[in-house]
């Protein structure tokens, strides 16, 4: 099944869903991004009725945010082995339930989880024991007739492939909230350091799948001819830091001094980035959606990407694209990308076209049709 056609006008009573909110919790990853979009968009329509749910006991629920009587870790270790407690009990007559973040509890209520990527689902041995019981979860979901809801064509396709389904469809997400204008933007600490220099721009946790020790071997070879560059990695320690700090250790002393490493940043200090970003570099080994693409691409900025899963069917014509996982490769594209005036005008110009493409309302629709379609076919017949 390839994405879900425009749903028709539908004069039906409200549909009561309850959802997942505890991506919205926390540092606000992709996914985060992704389940505030989906909540804002169906929080405007008269025809659902949301009754976002938490699982954690850590968190502060918010007001209309109900918190379930049972702690994240516990129900992380019970459900990744049986189908019980069921969410029914706690649902408040909800008619459907969306799984908004890889999971969804078990329920004999027609079911709905949202999958962006499955490299964890690929690359086992990458995951963390939290991760891998997800993975386990959502396995026991799609198995019990979870719906699946993909954010690309390319997850969906990894979905039918890894659970033998065809109980998925593709519901492109919206636009992440684009980045101010610039000259709204107070610089940050890094801007000191930067000093007005030209900057490649990284965006992401430090896991395996962004291929972050790529990137750095790649600008170790275009710092060469661009003196004044730099490398900004924005992003939280992950799996695969001890390798990035293995990366930059080998390059040569000035090429080391021109790489910072900032963390985790606040949405001001990313929009600062993207908009003053030469280009942001994609180096991933798998996608499966890819806001920072669609952010650099409302910010104005270039993009070099890795070809891999999702990158070419959400970024368009608007990214350059980088086969294989050669440095040297990548090295050449950032280059381009940052010297041809020509070509970087392109990219933006196709960029800026490519984001009309995405609209969290037209998300909404399609989620609402699936909803509906589920919740009609288990409905019992009339007598």
């Amino acid at each position: 099944m390839t994405e879900s056609p425009p749903p028709a006008a539908d004069d039906s009573p409200p549909l009561r869903v309850a959802i997942d909110a505890g991506p919205l919790y926390g540092h606000r990853t992709g996914v985060g991004v992704a389940t505030a979009g989906l909540l804002d968009a169906l929080a405007t329509r008269q025809d659902i009725e949301l009754d976002p749910y938490v699982v954690s006991f850590r968190s502060k629920p918010a007001v209309g945010h109900r918190r379930l009587p049972m702690p994240g870790i516990v129900a992380s270790h019970i459900w990744a082995r049986s189908q019980w407690p069921r969410i029914d009990r706690w649902a408040s007559g909800a008619q459907v339930i969306h799984g908004t973040n890889y999971v969804v509890p078990p329920t004999r209520l027609p079911a709905v989880v949202s999958v962006y990527d499955c490299w964890f689902l690929q690359h086992t041995d990458h995951a963390s024991p939290v991760v891998r019981r997800a993975g386990e979860r959502l396995r026991r979901a799609v198995v019990a007739g979870a719906f699946v809801h993909a954010s690309s064509d390319d997850t969906a396709r990894h979905v039918r492939e890894l659970f033998d389904t065809e109980r998925v469809t593709t519901i492109r997400l919206g636009l992440p909230p684009a980045p101010p204008p610039l000259s709204s933007l107070a610089a940050p600490e890094v801007g000191t350091t930067l000093r007005g220099d030209p900057f490649v721009l990284a965006i992401g946790t430090e896991e395996r799948r962004k291929a972050l020790p790529l990137l750095v071997a790649a600008f170790g070879s275009v710092a060469v001819e661009h003196a004044e560059l730099w490398l900004v990695l924005a992003g939280a320690e992950g799996d695969d830091s001890p390798a990035v700090v293995q990366a930059i250790d080998a390059l040569d002393a000035p090429t080391r001094a021109r790489v910072l490493r900032i963390g985790a940043v606040d949405d001001a200090t990313k929009h600062w980035l993207l908009r003053r970003a030469a280009v942001l570099a994609y180096p991933s080994l798998d996608e499966g959606f890819g806001f920072p693409i669609l952010e650099a691409q409302l910010a104005s900025t270039p993009v070099v990407a890795s070809d891999v899963g999702a990158v070419s069917e959400i970024g368009g014509d608007g990214v350059l694209l980088v086969g294989g996982r050669d440095p040297a490769a990548f090295a050449v594209a950032l280059g381009r990308a940052i010297a041809d005036g020509g070509l970087r005008l392109g990219l933006i110009e196709a960029g800026q076209r490519n984001v009309r493409r995405f609209d969290w309302n037209d998300t909404a629709d399609r989620l609402v049709a699936l909803y509906r379609e589920l919740a009609a076919s288990s409905a019992p017949a009339a007598a």
